[in-house]
Protein backbone atom coordinates (compact mmCIF):
# COMPACT_ATOMS: atom_id res chain seq x y z
CA UNK A 1 0.00 0.00 0.00
CA UNK A 2 1.57 3.77 -0.68
CA UNK A 3 0.16 6.36 0.96
CA UNK A 4 0.63 10.18 1.27
CA UNK A 5 -0.03 12.23 4.13
CA UNK A 6 -0.54 16.22 3.81
CA UNK A 7 -0.63 18.65 6.39
CA UNK A 8 -2.68 21.18 6.71
CA UNK A 9 -3.71 24.93 8.04
CA UNK A 10 -6.78 26.36 7.55
CA UNK A 11 -7.83 29.50 7.05
CA UNK A 12 -9.87 30.60 10.43
CA UNK A 13 -13.73 30.45 9.25
CA UNK A 14 -12.56 28.35 6.53
CA UNK A 15 -13.17 24.94 8.45
CA UNK A 16 -16.31 23.52 7.42
CA UNK A 17 -15.66 23.97 3.63
CA UNK A 18 -12.33 22.65 3.89
CA UNK A 19 -13.85 19.64 5.72
CA UNK A 20 -16.51 19.13 2.85
CA UNK A 21 -13.85 19.48 0.10
CA UNK A 22 -11.20 17.05 1.68
CA UNK A 23 -13.56 14.70 3.71
CA UNK A 24 -13.23 11.19 1.91
CA UNK A 25 -16.73 11.33 -0.11
CA UNK A 26 -15.39 15.11 -0.98
CA UNK A 27 -14.00 16.71 -3.96
CA UNK A 28 -10.93 15.02 -3.94
CA UNK A 29 -11.72 11.59 -2.79
CA UNK A 30 -13.99 12.18 -5.90
CA UNK A 31 -11.56 13.07 -8.19
CA UNK A 32 -9.01 9.90 -6.74
CA UNK A 33 -12.08 7.79 -7.55
CA UNK A 34 -11.43 8.09 -11.11
CA UNK A 35 -8.83 5.09 -10.21
CA UNK A 36 -9.86 1.92 -9.19
CA UNK A 37 -6.49 2.02 -7.59
CA UNK A 38 -7.13 4.49 -4.93
CA UNK A 39 -8.38 3.01 -1.52
CA UNK A 40 -9.59 5.91 -0.09
CA UNK A 41 -9.19 8.90 1.90
CA UNK A 42 -8.91 9.96 5.64
CA UNK A 43 -9.48 13.33 6.86
CA UNK A 44 -7.50 14.26 10.58
CA UNK A 45 -8.06 17.33 12.55
CA UNK A 46 -5.35 18.05 15.20
CA UNK A 47 -7.42 18.28 18.70
CA UNK A 48 -4.99 20.67 20.15
CA UNK A 49 -4.87 22.86 17.36
CA UNK A 50 -8.00 22.98 15.64
CA UNK A 51 -7.17 24.57 12.47
CA UNK A 52 -4.56 21.65 11.91
CA UNK A 53 -5.73 19.23 9.73
CA UNK A 54 -4.26 15.92 7.85
CA UNK A 55 -5.38 13.54 5.60
CA UNK A 56 -3.79 10.06 4.25
CA UNK A 57 -4.68 9.18 0.43
CA UNK A 58 -4.72 5.65 0.15
CA UNK A 59 -3.15 3.82 -3.14
CA UNK A 60 -2.29 0.20 -4.02
CA UNK A 61 1.66 1.53 -5.32
CA UNK A 62 3.62 4.28 -6.25
CA UNK A 63 3.01 3.73 -9.42
CA UNK A 64 -0.33 3.77 -9.79
CA UNK A 65 -0.72 7.32 -7.61
CA UNK A 66 1.41 8.65 -10.37
CA UNK A 67 -0.07 7.41 -13.44
CA UNK A 68 -3.39 8.77 -11.96
CA UNK A 69 -1.57 11.65 -11.34
CA UNK A 70 0.15 12.19 -15.09
CA UNK A 71 -3.39 10.88 -16.08
CA UNK A 72 -5.38 13.70 -14.58
CA UNK A 73 -3.29 16.52 -14.05
CA UNK A 74 -5.51 19.32 -15.82
CA UNK A 75 -8.04 18.18 -13.25
CA UNK A 76 -5.92 17.88 -10.66
CA UNK A 77 -4.16 21.27 -10.93
CA UNK A 78 -7.69 22.75 -10.99
CA UNK A 79 -8.82 21.40 -7.81
CA UNK A 80 -5.68 22.06 -5.76
CA UNK A 81 -5.69 25.74 -7.30
CA UNK A 82 -9.41 26.03 -5.98
CA UNK A 83 -8.79 24.51 -2.89
CA UNK A 84 -5.74 26.70 -2.03
CA UNK A 85 -8.14 29.48 -1.14
CA UNK A 86 -9.16 27.54 1.95
CA UNK A 87 -5.30 26.77 3.62
CA UNK A 88 -3.10 29.05 4.75
CA UNK A 89 0.01 26.62 4.29
CA UNK A 90 0.21 23.14 3.10
CA UNK A 91 3.22 20.67 3.11
CA UNK A 92 3.30 16.71 2.22
CA UNK A 93 4.30 15.30 5.07
CA UNK A 94 5.45 11.95 3.82
CA UNK A 95 4.78 9.46 1.10
CA UNK A 96 5.75 5.70 1.24
CA UNK A 97 4.84 2.12 0.82
CA UNK A 98 3.35 1.10 4.10
CA UNK A 99 2.32 -2.17 5.64
CA UNK A 100 -1.11 -2.60 7.43
CA UNK A 101 0.36 -4.76 10.61
CA UNK A 102 -2.96 -5.52 12.70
Amino acid sequence: MFVILWEFEVKPGSEQRFETVYSPSGEWAALFQRDPRYRGTRLLRDSSQSLHYYTLDFWDSESAYREFLSRNEVSYSALDSASAVLTVRERRVVAGPFENVA
